[in-house]
């Protein structure tokens, strides 16, 4: 109890709010820094993209104040009208007209002037579920019939209507996270196994038709044998790196967001900070990071029921799935997926929920004892 009560003050575990505010600010300066140029030869405005990001930023603090006060019982009312809210904006996204297509992607629906992209909440959708389901059964889990396929179906429905999109990197970080999960809950090895075995070759044959996505494959193995066309983003993301050395350029002073890489400010926003800050800087956000993801992994073990253990787990193990995977791209360790970097990149979507997600990690570590 007093190892708890050192991390939390006035109701709020600092383990958690005072990395969450330090990297969601950062994150703005990061966003205006990356974009600047970029938004004032769209626009006119090289304020844009940071002024539509601090609203999201205001909006995701709100969500993430109410998530931490609301009475814990209402969490597992939220369940199934999340999952069906979801689930309708996911279809919509399917209609022609109702979705926003940006590079030949409908992943976006279009809310006034501001977009929305439904596979943030379908993830957050999908941690309240399968927590609740897994704690209403526990000793079940073990179960084929009751612990491993109610969940596969629920999740593969999500997943099959997020590759019609089509967004497969999204889709493979959700596989990734229900195998986690459902390790957890108590799934048999034997039968995750046999996902794995049988998604593989799924996995490899959607790459294979999608000729974006041969291409992207082909980068990632060899990226210098075309350095000016498939190679280019990955490659100048390596140059950011090797520019940054220890201490960076400094802040504002990147090179490769003069319209050299390309997303500066959404997925390869981490290759800018690593320009301007250095290693120095880069390693103060791996830092941030892992006592956000620590805490949280600690949180879900000192959790005061099954359910919100689960929960904890699956709000922490999206993060982390999330951050390693974007490092994991910049770094060329992965192949380009289109992920954004949690809490610093350029995205409403993934700030909003991502914030909320974290009020509700803050509400369950205030009942903990």
């Amino acid at each position: 109890m007093a190892e708890a009560s050192k991390h939390r003050r006035f109701g709020y575990d600092y383990g958690i709010l005072i990395p969450t505010l330090l990297l969601a600010g950062f994150g703005l300066v990061a966003i205006y820094s990356a974009s600047s140029f970029l938004a004032e030869h769209k626009y006119g405005d090289s304020y844009f993209y940071l002024k539509r990001q601090g609203i999201f930023c205001l909006l995701g603090l709100c969500f993430l104040i109410m998530a931490k006060n609301i009475p814990t019982g209402f969490y597992t009312r939220l369940v199934y009208p999340f999952l069906l809210l979801s689930l309708a904006l996911l279809v919509s996204l399917l209609i022609p007209g109702v979705g926003m297509k940006i590079g030949g992607a409908s992943r976006w629906l279009r809310v006034g002037g501001l977009s929305f992209q439904p596979s943030e909440l379908a993830k957050l959708s999908l941690a309240l579920y399968v927590a609740y389901s897994m704690a209403k059964k526990t000793t079940d889990m073990a179960l084929f019939t009751k612990g491993f396929v109610p969940h596969l179906l629920v999740a593969g429905l999500f997943m099959g209507l997020i590759i019609l999109q089509p967004d497969l990197g999204t889709c493979i970080i959700i596989a990734c996270w229900l195998i986690v999960l459902l390790f957890v809950g108590g799934v048999r090895i034997v039968h995750l196994a046999g996902l794995v075995l049988l998604c593989t070759p799924v996995v490899f044959w959607l790459i294979w038709k999608a000729d974006y996505r041969l291409k992207r494959w082909w980068a990632f193995l060899n990226p210098w044998e075309d350095p000016q066309g498939l190679g280019f983003q990955i490659i100048h993301s390596f140059l950011a790196f090797g520019s940054g050395g220890l201490f960076g350029v400094g802040l504002g002073n990147s090179k490769q967001k003069l319209f050299y890489l390309p997303e500066p400010h959404t997925d390869f926003i981490l290759s800018i900070v690593a320009e301007e800050l250095g290693l120095a800087g880069l390693a103060g956000i791996v830092i941030l990071f892992a006592i956000l993801i620590i805490r949280g992994i600690r949180v879900s073990l000192d959790a005061p029921d099954l359910y919100s253990t689960y929960l904890a787990l699956g709000i922490t193990s999206f993060i982390a799935l999330q951050v390693l995977v974007n490092m994991g791209v910049v770094l060329g360790l992965l192949p380009t997926k289109g992920l954004t970097l949690p809490l610093i990149s350029y995205g409403g979507s993934s700030l909003v929920i991502s914030l909320m997600g974290i009020g509700m990690l803050l509400n369950i570590s205030s009942r903990t004892s």
